[in-house]
């Protein structure tokens, strides 16, 4: 019996399965049992992304290349005690459809119910990232002034830099106090990518 030779297409789904099972690891045996998170990758125009939930929230949304995604996941698990395996829930099916219309340009407007492991402080600066309008910047300092804490300037810029969720707690919509663009976990040529398609859309 002949087989068909895998199409470009088929190689590269099974290519970035293995690269997120592999990011992933083996469950620790400790763990066998208790309560799962789902990971599957995103396809996306600026690269694969990695989604991790449960049934009822988004934890991590990650581009597969991010170098921080390994400590995120571990110290997803490590914090909720739960496993994290390969597969799919409803939070993860949503937000595929919301970058989906994103990219497309359709809409700026993600309900997906969030769940980001963070601090107080974390969390009150990526309610504030999520605050900041499409096609619209702010800087650590304007960000840090809103909170009314100017001084906390270089606490604002550690926290957007521990976002784990991209595009949707949009942190590359912070940018420099003179307008010029900053560190980016996902690139730099990523952010300004995101930048100029959400201008595009507001036009």
């Amino acid at each position: 019996m002949l087989f068909e030779k895998p199409s470009d297409d088929v190689l590269y789904d099974l290519a970035l399965r293995d690269a997120v099972a592999r990011l992933l690891g083996d469950t620790p045996p400790k763990l066998r049992g208790k309560t799962l998170l789902k990971a599957d990758f995103i396809e996306t125009p600026i690269g694969p992304m990695v989604a991790i939930a449960d049934d009822h929230a988004l934890h991590i949304l990650e581009f597969l290349e991010r170098k921080a995604l390994a400590t995120e996941v571990k110290k997803l698990w490590e914090a909720t005690g739960s496993a994290v395996v390969f597969g799919r829930t409803g939070p993860i099916d949503r937000i595929e459809a919301e970058l989906a219309a994103y990219f497309v340009g359709n809409s700026v407007a993600f309900d997906t119910r969030l769940a980001p492991l963070g601090t107080p402080f974390e969390r009150q600066v990526w309610d504030m990232l999520r605050e900041i309008p499409a096609s619209s910047t702010s800087s650590y300092s304007g960000l840090a002034a809103g909170m009314g804490k100017p001084a906390a300037v270089r606490a604002v810029g550690r926290a957007n830099g521990a976002n784990p969720i991209a595009i949707v707690i949009p942190c590359h919509r912070v940018v420099g106090a003179g307008g010029e663009l900053t560190g980016y976990g996902g690139g730099l040529w990523r952010k300004s990518w995101l930048l100029e398609h959400e201008r595009r859309m507001a036009r």
